[in-house]
């Protein structure tokens, strides 16, 4: 798969083209890009997918951080997996936003040789969104969008969003030094910094399994503010403990598939309180991911 930033010096003699958001690359977009594949491929086509950063919404609307469902190089990683072989994360400014739909479908077909397009169903190109198609697929009675992901996160019912996606909602960032509180516990974990205009679930303690180098790991992961310690922080820590595992992760790349939803995070009166619900979380954990 070839990932490029701009339309600029890419050009193509023939393709397939999906254009859209694809934010989240959802089980919807999944079927399009399915349907994408294997016409580019029955036409002995490459298939193109194009998207924009920032989002239309963040640019025109003021949408604020913790926005993104995927990030755009985890969005090509995953549509690559789909088997497209050319993504472009086309750069979205107003200027683009005022760019009449003709004219920019023209400058694709010019490009990119297009042949054929297929769209998402919050694709839309063109100014005021003139250049427009709706595509609905339902699971249980829903229609999939990358807003519904966002809706089902922000109350932490990981499994809803993971029904939309295909596939357990995944957070990447790096590990980095905490406060080492659960070191000094005996339950060390791993602090995770994020791209900040990624999304994330809501506050919370859930059942994860953690990839880092090269290992798959059961994990337990607290979202929030760890109020038994009375901490002042302005923005949600993610911290994961990994079952099973010793060693030292600073620095390393992380990334954590959420499953399931255990509780809420709580204040409790003391940190031995805190130390038995934690074990409980771990086991709980241990029952859900061994079955998943």
């Amino acid at each position: 798969m070839q990932h490029f930033h701009s339309l600029d010096g890419l050009k193509l003699e023939a393709s397939h083209l999906a254009f859209g958001a694809f934010d989240g690359v959802h089980r919807g977009h999944k079927h399009l890009v399915e349907q994408l594949v294997q016409g580019a491929q029955a036409a002995s086509l490459p298939s193109v997918v194009l998207t924009f950063f920032p989002h239309p919404s963040v640019v025109l609307r003021g949408r604020q951080p913790a926005f993104y469902v995927t990030s755009p190089d985890e969005k090509a990683e995953l549509l690559a997996g789909l088997g497209v072989d050319v993504v472009i994360t086309h750069p979205f400014d107003v200027e683009v936003s005022h760019i009449r739909a003709g004219d920019f479908i023209r400058r694709l077909v010019d490009r990119l040789g297009v042949k054929k397009i297929v769209m998402t169903e919050d694709a839309a190109v063109g100014y005021k969104r003139e250049g427009n198609l709706a595509f609905l697929l339902q699971v249980e009675g829903e229609v999939i969008s990358s807003t519904r992901v966002r809706e089902a996160l922000r109350t932490g019912d990981v499994a809803r969003a993971a029904r939309y996606l295909g596939r357990p909602f995944f957070v990447t960032g790096k590990v980095v030094e905490g406060k080492r509180r659960g070191q000094l516990l005996g339950i060390p974990t791993a602090n995770l910094k994020l791209w900040e205009e990624r999304a994330f679930p809501a506050r919370g303690v859930y059942a994860c399994f953690a990839s880092v180098k090269g290992l798959r790991l059961q994990a337990v992961t607290n979202i929030g503010f760890r109020p038994t310690f009375e901490t002042s922080e302005s923005r949600p820590t993610i911290e994961a403990h990994l079952l099973d595992f010793e060693g030292d992760l600073y620095g390393q790349e992380l990334r954590l598939m959420f499953v399931e939803r255990l509780r809420d995070e709580q204040k409790f009166p003391g940190v031995e309180a805190l130390m038995a619900q934690i074990r409980r979380d771990i086991e709980q954990a241990r029952g859900i991911l061994l079955d998943s």
